[in-house]
C-alpha cells in the first residue's frame, strides 16, 4: 500500500472513530442520575445505548460496501468485505439486545409481561412497526449470512434478501429520531444523526446507482460474442467504447447487470478474463444452477451496465521478481488476465489445479501466453490427496517459493491451504494477494 493510500485509509478510520465517539456522546450527554436510578432504569438506558451503536454499525457496514473508490484503494475489496461481513452481526446483536433490555425495562417499571410491553409499544409509538419489519429484515440478512446457510441457497436469492438490508436500516430511522429521549428536545443530536444517514444515502446513491449508470450509458457496453470455454463454462466478450478510461487492470472485477429477462434486475460479480482493451472486456461464468446458467442464451447486442472496476488483485501490488500464480477451477480466470500484464521481467509460475481434465479452460490460451511471457505452466489435474498444495508440494515445482509473490483465486478451502503453506515458508501478508472465488457483497 503506498503513501497516499495508508493516508486515506487513516482517514477513513478517524472519521469512523470520530462518529463512534460522537454516538456514545448522545447517550452520555442526555442521560441523568434518574435514568440510572434502579435496575429498571439501568437496562433501560443500557438498551438506547445498544441501539445507538447497533445502528452506527450498520451504517458503517453500508458504506463499507458503498464502493468508494479511494476507501477501496487504499484498504481493498476483500478486506472491506471482511469488515462489513463482521461488523454486520455485532449490529444485530446490539439492535437485538436493544429489542429485549428496553422491553424488560418497561415491563419492570409497567409490571407486565416482557411480552404485553413489547405489543403495546408497538401499538403506542409512532413508526414502531415499519422498525419491527426492519429488524426482522436484519435478522434474515444475518442468518443467510452464515456460510451453512449460504451455501443452501442460489447467488440470487441471497442477493435479495441482502439488498433488503437497505430498506431494513431506513425503516428504523423514524423510530429513532421520533421516539428516542436523546433525539427529542435536542435538535443537535438529531441534526447529528439525521446527517448520518443523509451521508451514508448519498454516498451510496452516488456510488452504486449514479455514477454506474453514468459510465455505462456513456461507455455503451453490449455482448458481443459468447463463446463455450468447456462443459458449463461460457466467455462473455463485450464491446463499448473508450473501455481503457475505465482504467481497469487484469484480476479486478465488475458488478455487471445484463438488460435482458431474467437478469435486468441483478448484478452478479465477474472478474475480467483477459486484460482489458479500448473496445473489449471480457469475462468468465460457470454454470452454478442459478441464473448464471442463462448466460449463454443471452442476445448478441444485449446491453450491460455495470458497476467497477473492484479490488486491488492486480498485477502492481507485486514486489518481487517471481511470481507464483494459483488457480482452482474456474478461478483461473482473473489469473489468466493478470499473466498478461506482469512486467516482462518477472518469472511467472501458473499452478492451475482440476478435478478432472474436462475442467481445464484456457488451456491453449495459457500455452500461448506462457509461451509468450516464458512463464511455466503446470497443470495439476486430480484429487486434494493427489495435489495437497502443501508447502513441500509446491516446492516440487517452484524451489523457490519462499522468494516469490503469491496470487491465488479458488474455493475457500485452497485459498487457505495455499495461505498456510505461504506462511509455512515464511512468506509475509504484503506479498500474498488472494481473491476468494466464493459470494461478494455486492447488494
Amino acid at each position: 500500500m503506498g503513501v497516499g493510500q495508508r493516508v486515506n485509509a487513516d482517514w477513513a478510520s478517524i472519521l469512523m472513530g470520530i462518529g463512534f465517539g460522537l454516538t456514545v456522546a448522545l447517550q452520555v450527554e442526555t442521560t441523568s442520575h434518574s435514568d440510572w436510578s434502579g435496575v429498571y432504569q439501568d437496562i433501560t438506558s443500557v438498551s438506547r445505548l445498544a441501539a445507538l451503536i447497533g445502528s452506527y454499525f450498520s451504517l458503517v457496514g453500508l458504506v463499507f460496501v458503498a464502493r468508494i473508490p479511494w476507501i477501496e484503494k487504499s484498504v481493498g475489496h476483500d478486506r472491506l468485505i471482511k469488515w462489513h461481513r463482521k461488523l454486520g452481526p455485532w449490529s444485530l446483536y446490539l439492535i437485538f439486545f436493544h429489542v429485549l433490555l428496553v422491553g424488560l425495562g418497561y415491563a419492570g417499571g409497567d409490571h407486565i409481561s416482557t411480552i404485553s410491553e413489547l405489543w403495546r409499544m408497538t401499538m403506542k409509538y409512532p413508526w414502531m412497526i415499519p422498525a419491527d419489519f426492519g429488524f426482522v429484515m436484519m435478522i434474515l440478512a444475518g442468518v443467510t449470512s452464515y456460510k451453512k446457510a449460504r451455501a443452501k441457497m442460489s447467488y440470487e436469492t441471497w442477493w435479495t434478501i441482502h439488498l433488503y438490508t437497505y430498506l431494513a436500516v431506513a425503516l428504523g430511522f423514524m423510530h429513532q429520531v421520533l421516539t428516542g429521549p436523546m433525539f427529542t428536545g435536542h435538535p443537535l443530536n438529531k441534526y447529528y444523526w439525521e446527517g448520518l444517514y443523509i451521508a451514508a444515502a448519498a454516498v451510496i446513491l452516488l456510488w452504486r446507482i449514479v455514477i454506474p449508470v453514468a459510465r455505462s450509458l456513456r461507455h455503451n457496453l453490449r455482448v458481443d460474442q459468447i463463446v463455450v470455454e468447456g462443459p458449463g463454462v461460457v466467455s462473455i466478450v463485450m464491446r463499448g467504447r473508450h473501455l481503457d478510461r475505465l482504467h481497469a487492470q487484469g484480476g479486478q472485477f465488475f458488478s455487471w447487470r445484463f438488460i435482458t429477462t431474467g437478469q435486468w434486475w441483478m448484478s452478479h460479480p465477474y472478474s475480467l478474463s483477459a486484460a482489458p482493451t479500448e473496445h473489449f472486456m471480457r469475462v468468465t461464468v460457470k454454470n452454478l444452477g442459478d441464473a448464471s446458467g442463462e448466460i449463454n442464451n443471452m442476445k448478441i447486442g444485449t446491453r450491460v451496465f455495470f458497476e467497477g472496476p473492484y479490488g486491488t488483485f492486480v498485477a502492481s501490488k507485486s514486489v518481487r521478481g517471481h511470481i507464483v500464480l494459483v488457480g482452482g477451477g474456474v478461478g483461473i480466470t482473473p489469473l489468466r488476465a493478470l499473466l498478461e500484464e506482469f512486467d516482462p521481467s518477472k518469472e511467472i509460475d501458473v499452478l492451475y489445479r482440476v478435478g478432472n481434465e474436462k475442467d481445464l479452460v484456457f488451456r491453449t490460451e495459457l500455452d500461448a501466453l506462457a509461451d509468450w511471457r516464458g512463464a511455466r505452466v503446470h497443470y495439476l489435474v486430480g484429487s486434494r490427496k493427489e495435489h495437497p498444495m502443501t508447502a513441500k508440494y509446491i516446492r516440487k515445482f517452484v524451489p523457490a517459493f519462499s522468494e516469490a509473490d503469491v496470487y491465488i483465486c479458488g474455493p475457500t478451502g485452497l485459498v487457505e491451504t495455499v495461505r498456510k503453506a505461504a506462511r509455512d515458508v515464511g512468506i509475509p501478508k504484503d506479498r500474498f494477494h488472494n481473491e476468494e472465488f466464493e459470494f461478494h457483497t455486492v447488494e
